[in-house]
């Protein structure tokens, strides 16, 4: 049994316990792949990382991804709170921009007021197929006139964007988890011109089979981005996400050229060592 460095970091909020929280394991080259998934069965938290020692020369960190049934190639708010995990440990970046290594390749992040990464590629868009578009509607208990537009949006959790009439329309939604099965839906409507945020969003992950609501989502806002930012909203925004929830996640999202940036506040929460 080993000791090592562990962080616990809240993403998507300036004030502790409004976020969505991610575990950090620094240093675990050491670690097995079954205990990395075991760790995270047993901290129970949407996502559990492990901070390794890159394989690409270009790279400052390796990062795995863990859920409690299985490894993510990208997610969004662990990326940020890893890397908010590695500067605060010390992790000096080697060039202008911190890279992260992890299953869809390299991404670059960026720290100026916020940490903010850029969005990966999509590996899947398009316009989605109208079974499964009946299928997402009879899970959330909505009609299937309710969806005002739809895009594949799976930069690799495999999401489906689903845009309804407002934020109004979208925090009404009560959706039947078991009947969402294995689909990854991220829900997005706009609040009316002037409001602190552009749009509510709301996301939801299966976990064994069975579908569960997560507070703050930066995969999802990314490509959400990808397919709203400069077309149906502006070039930059803030998404709101989390507050079904009685969260305050707040996400930072701006297009600069074909780039679309995704960012966070970030802070850590608990500190301390873990013996696995």
């Amino acid at each position: 049994m080993s000791a090592y460095e562990f962080r616990q970091v809240d993403v998507f909020t300036n004030e502790p316990l409004l976020g969505n929280p991610v575990a950090v394991v620094h240093g675990a080259d050491g670690l097995t792949d079954e205990q990395m998934a075991a760790f995270a069965r047993w901290t129970n938290l949407s996502e559990t990382t492990f901070l390794l020692t890159p394989t690409d020369p270009a790279a400052d960190y390796r990062l795995r991804i863990f859920t409690v049934s299985g490894e993510l190639p990208f997610a969004g708010h662990p990326t940020l709170g890893s890397a908010h995990a590695w500067l605060e440990a010390g992790g000096k970046p080697k060039g202008a921009s911190l890279v992260q290594e992890c299953g869809v390749g390299l991404v670059e992040l960026r720290s100026d007021d916020r940490i903010a990464f850029a969005a990966p590629e999509l590996r899947r868009g398009g316009e989605v197929d109208e079974d499964t578009l009946g299928a997402i509607a009879n899970g959330l208990q909505i009609e299937r006139g309710d969806i005002k537009d739809a895009r594949w949006c799976d930069n690799g959790p495999g999401w489906v964007g689903v845009m309804l009439a407002d934020a109004e329309a979208v925090l009404a939604v009560t959706p039947d988890h078991a009947a969402l099965g294995s689909h990854k839906v991220g829900l997005v409507g706009r609040y009316p011109e002037g409001s602190e945020c552009a749009v509510e969003v709301r996301a939801y992950f299966p976990a064994d089979g069975v579908a569960f609501e997560d507070p703050v989502t930066g995969s999802l806002n990314a490509a959400l981005g990808q397919w709203l930012a400069g077309s149906q909203l502006p070039e930059a925004y803030v998404a709101s996400q989390g507050t079904a929830m009685r969260r305050k996640g707040r996400v930072h999202v701006e297009r600069v050229g074909d780039q679309v940036w995704v960012g966070g506040d970030t802070l850590t929460t608990i500190h301390g060592t873990v013996e696995v």
